[in-house]
């Protein structure tokens, strides 16, 4: 009898009859490289595009009544194509539960969700045009991969400013509170500061250098806090741009990627020439 325990064996070489029709699925709908799957993405940007104007033309009043009666049925036809492609998506991965909780999964049913949603709650419509963001797989299709070596050098770079950003908000929010308990002391309700909330919107307002002018100051010292605001707030809006810029620096040039999602995990951003998921380390 054989005491040689078994060894536990890599996930591309545990099923390789699990490639079949799903392995030729998740290519052409996740990846770009192939033929098939340039075509079927064109199509369905084409199909995202189409389905956004339509929801934006809905809203436009004045239109032939049949016009909105095509529309909607055109509508309901792009969502009952979205809503197959994304369980398609679901079944072809191997975990779809990430791929459901990752940015583009999260996208994708929000961009069928509210017509759905519409048939119990009416208006929910309107909110189609989130759909709009399904059109960022634009730079997979084109196959733009200095594009999205440059999108994941910013995410990085913000990601590692985000301390810092963060400590320079809520600066920021300190020196709004002050400034507009001040300007409520100094102005007072009769001259439009009616209570301290007002008085930040003013600030930031001004600290933004915005201006509505709905509300200004009228005193002399109202006045001069309000130019100190206003010098102050040209300073202000510099620094997270070099925060972020000096981070860029930091960063230098990406990594050229490909348009390849890993089947296992859903990670993208691959290296140019990368055989292994980078996350997971299986076969891509």
């Amino acid at each position: 009898m054989s005491t040689t325990a078994p060894t536990i064996q890599d996930s591309s070489e545990l099923a390789p009859e699990r490639d079949g029709w799903r392995r030729t699925v998740h290519t052409v709908i996740f990846e770009a490289d192939t033929p098939a799957g340039r075509a079927f993405d064109l199509v369905l940007i084409t199909l995202i595009t189409l389905s956004v104007v339509i929801v934006c033309m809905e809203t436009v009043s004045g239109l032939p009544t049949w016009t909105y009666r095509a529309m909607r049925i055109a509508e309901w036809t792009l969502t009952v194509v979205f809503s197959i492609e994304y369980v398609l998506r679901l079944i072809v991965v191997r975990r779809p539960v990430v791929y459901a909780a990752s940015f583009y999964g999260l996208v994708d049913l929000m961009a069928i969700g509210p017509t759905w949603v519409s048939l119990f709650v009416p208006g929910a419509r309107v909110l189609m045009v989130v759909r709009v963001l399904r059109l960022l797989r634009v730079f997979r299709v084109l196959k733009l991969t200095q594009f999205l070596s440059e999108a994941r050098t910013i995410r990085t770079a913000l990601q590692a400013s985000s301390r810092k950003i963060s400590v320079f908000l809520l600066t920021v929010m300190a020196i709004v509170i002050i400034v507009g308990s001040f300007m409520y002391i100094i102005e007072g309700p009769e001259r439009g500061f009616t209570s301290i909330p007002r008085s930040m919107y003013w600030a930031v307002v001004t600290l933004t250098t915005v201006g509505y002018g709905d509300i200004s100051p009228k005193t002399a010292l109202g006045q001069a806090l309000a130019s100190l605001v206003m010098i102050l707030g040209y300073g202000i809006l510099a620094v997270p741009t070099g925060i972020v810029s000096a981070e860029l620096a930091q960063q230098g040039r990406a990594h050229p990627t490909s348009t390849q999602v890993c089947d296992h995990c859903g990670v993208s951003d691959h290296a140019d020439d990368a055989k292994f998921c980078r996350a997971c380390g299986v076969t891509l």
